[in-house]
């Protein structure tokens, strides 16, 4: 896919989140849109999956540590064509496949359940190891939130990674700077990120997570590191393509009402018929 394409699917994630959040009066949506770009570019440009074969056992794997932005992976999921994307809206009901968490039995195309916060990380590790062990050459993606790296577990996984040298590993960390208490600084700071992880034998990369040129560089570089994994420390605005939710730690764990949704779909449907224009 070309950016102009890659903004457009973008786009639509980022409608498929609202709508799915909207409906079920609950979910995460501030986090899901800062990494809608991310989930974009993963799923449409950089890993080897096929959604025809979703347990395809060379597939490269995505384990989603921050695991209550589920919205903004069941969106890609459902555009990249593992489902059909109006059960989007079925987002937390009773029965329903796509529940608030991802879920590996549940959901085609979910790689690994999660929802506890700094856990996932340890799978995608433990996942990259085996691949490894067993001489496979796929790759392991994991998506950590910013404030998720509070957690111990995660440098735990990190140090491990790194002397394992799991140069088939990326973590990406989506750094909107805001978790549900407040900033991270205000919080509990754990900056500076990048020089955190390079303790921990990882090669890191600063990228503006909003740039898919930048996210296609930083991609292509950590496919050329070899010896250590690479951790993609990538900026981004919490609540990115809503402008009243960008930047607002409130939109964190919030549904909009009725009004938000429909004012929020029609900033999102002018921003589509903008991005057809080019």
């Amino acid at each position: 896919m070309n950016n102009l394409e890659l903004q457009k699917t973008a786009n639509e994630v980022r409608k498929g989140i609202i709508a799915s959040v909207h409906s079920a009066k609950c979910g995460h949506p501030g986090g899901s849109l800062s990494a809608a770009d991310i989930f974009t570019y993963l799923y449409f440009e950089e890993m080897n999956i096929d959604p025809k074969n979703p347990e395809d056992p060379d597939r490269d794997r995505f384990v989603l540590s921050k695991g209550h932005t589920a919205p903004g992976l069941y969106a890609a999921l459902a555009h990249r064509g593992f489902f059909p994307v109006e059960d989007l809206i079925t987002l937390r009901r009773l029965g329903s496949y796509l529940q608030g968490h991802p879920c590996m039995q549940m959901t085609p195309g979910v790689d690994m359940s999660t929802g506890s916060l700094g856990q996932g990380v340890s799978a995608a590790v433990g996942i990259a190891l085996a691949a490894k062990l067993d001489q496979k050459d796929y790759r392991v993606y994991t998506l950590l939130g910013d404030g998720e790296i509070q957690e111990g577990q995660v440098w735990e996984a990190a140090m491990f990674a790194g002397h394992r040298k799991l140069d088939n590993l990326v973590l990406i960390v989506d750094n909107n700077n805001l978790q549900i208490d407040g900033t991270l600084e205000e919080v509990c700071s754990p900056y500076p990120i990048d020089e955190k992880f390079q303790a921990f034998k990882c090669h890191t990369i600063n990228v503006d997570a909003h740039d898919f040129d930048a996210l296609r560089a930083a991609f292509a570089e950590a496919r050329r590191v070899k010896g250590k994994p690479t951790v993609i420390i990538a900026k981004s605005v919490k609540g990115k393509g809503v402008s009243f939710m960008e930047n607002n730690g409130s939109w964190h764990g919030v549904a909009p009402n009725d009004e938000e949704y429909e004012a929020a779909m029609a900033e999102l449907e002018k921003a589509g018929e903008a991005l057809c224009q080019k």
